[in-house]
């Protein structure tokens, strides 16, 4: 099955919100081996999106909107396909006596325009709104099933969960699971990670392999077809086990998760504690870390050491090194992640110091950064890193790095 998503809506050509949708639903299609082989943004004009569908349903056996819907004039989105059809529109009883429902609860008056919320497709299947006004719909024409969405989505997300997805799935040829196994990886980029992966993705067939870059970050699904979970797994397990053999020391997680959540879990799981003092970084480390819940179990604290004055008042890096080596240095660096891990008694202490841009420093280069991570028991670790990008990259990517290299350091207690 071939299929595209039209999103519908001016405000996504002016870039004034982004078009999380067409994501969210590439990701579900892919789950049950629907392949999706365009995105389309059009305006709320009935001329350029009649053209849209009419080229559409040439080239797709499943196309789903988003967005257009709503009672207001510009939402045009059914009214158009309807005409693309040769059917007229019918009032959704259920939906139209909710909508009413709704008004009449908080006691106000329900508009004229409202009603229209309520106008489905002749002859559609109809999803019903648990979370708004107007219901999605199916209909099927010349080979093509059209499917209209929300586009909120607060309501788009829970419509395509509980009533959409077992639509399509009735639709398919055949039962199958598309199971996948996601593996997150640092320290690496996507190109060199694909170079040392690439004779496996090229004979690829049943699972497939997918990077991505996310976030500073690689992301890599491995995804098999089977009639059962359990048959997906057996098929997945030996192609994994072959990627960390390669690969197994970027690799942080499994699935849905983030360096700060894999570190925040292990420290608890552990029982051991960490502090933080931050210079380039300017907090975002805490930040990421006291995001997850459970951290203040484990993260005691930190200290924003910008300036020079701070790292010798409150983290004792003595002036004397502050002049000679820089405050962008290895030694700077080792001193304030162990006195940080003194001063707050904790299992951990990880600093980070460097340029971020877009000035130099000390006549040291922008993206000039050292990590440091001192361990009760263990000598104190320093990574220099020579960092890409504008100012936010560089902040963001150092911040991560710090995260991944306590990781490693977790490993090896």
């Amino acid at each position: 099955m071939r299929a595209e998503i039209i999103a519908v809506g001016t405000e996504l050509l002016l870039g004034q919100i982004a078009n999380t949708n067409a994501q969210y639903l590439s990701q579900k299609l892919a789950e049950i081996g629907v392949g999706v082989y365009f995105h389309t943004v059009v305006g709320d004009n009935t001329a350029r999106l009649l053209q849209t569908i009419q080229l559409a349903s040439e080239r797709s056996d499943l196309v789903i909107f988003t967005g257009g819907l709503g009672p207001t004039q510009d939402d045009l989105t059914k009214e158009t396909v309807a005409s693309h059809i040769g059917v007229g529109l019918e009032t959704n009883q259920a939906a139209m006596e909710y909508i009413q429902s709704f008004f009449a609860r908080r006691k106000m008056t329900m508009t004229e325009n409202n009603r229209k919320q309520a106008l489905v497709i002749e002859g559609s299947h109809v999803f019903p709104n648990d979370f708004g006004m107007a219901p999605g719909m199916a209909i099927q024409h010349a080979g093509s099933t059209y499917v209209l969405l929300p586009g909120p989505p607060s309501e788009l997300y829970p419509m395509v969960e509980t009533y959409v997805m077992p639509y399509l799935t009735g639709l398919l040829p055949e039962k199958q699971v598309f199971h996948s196994r996601v593996l997150r990886f640092y320290g690496i980029g996507e190109s060199a990670l694909e170079e040392r992966l690439i004779d496996l993705i090229e004979k690829q067939d049943n699972p497939t392999i997918a990077p991505y870059a996310k976030e500073f970050e690689v992301t890599l699904r491995i995804t098999a077809r089977a009639q059962a979970v359990e048959e997906a797994e057996a098929l997945i397990l030996p192609v994994e086990e072959e990627i960390r053999n390669r690969l197994g020391q970027y690799v942080y997680g499994t699935g849905e998760t983030s360096l700060h959540e894999v570190l925040v879990e292990e420290l608890n799981r552990r029982g051991e504690t960490i502090a933080c003092a931050e210079s380039c970084t300017g907090g975002a480390i805490a930040s990421l870390i006291t995001l997850v819940p459970g951290s203040s179990e484990v993260y005691r604290g930190g200290i924003v050491c910008y300036t020079n004055e701070v790292k010798h008042r409150f983290l004792d890096v003595p002036e004397a090194v502050l002049q000679t080596d820089g405050a962008v240095s290895e030694k700077t660096a080792r001193l304030l992640a162990e006195n940080v891990r003194e001063k707050f008694q904790t299992t951990y202490g990880l600093s980070v110091t460097g340029v971020a841009g877009p000035e130099s420093i000390e006549g040291k280069p922008v993206g000039l950064v050292y990590v440091a991570i001192a361990a009760e028991g263990k000598p104190t670790v320093v990574k220099e890193l020579r960092l890409a990008g504008k100012r936010r990259a560089i902040v963001g990517r150092a911040a991560k790095f710090a995260l991944f290299y306590a990781l490693q350091m977790q490993k090896e207690r």
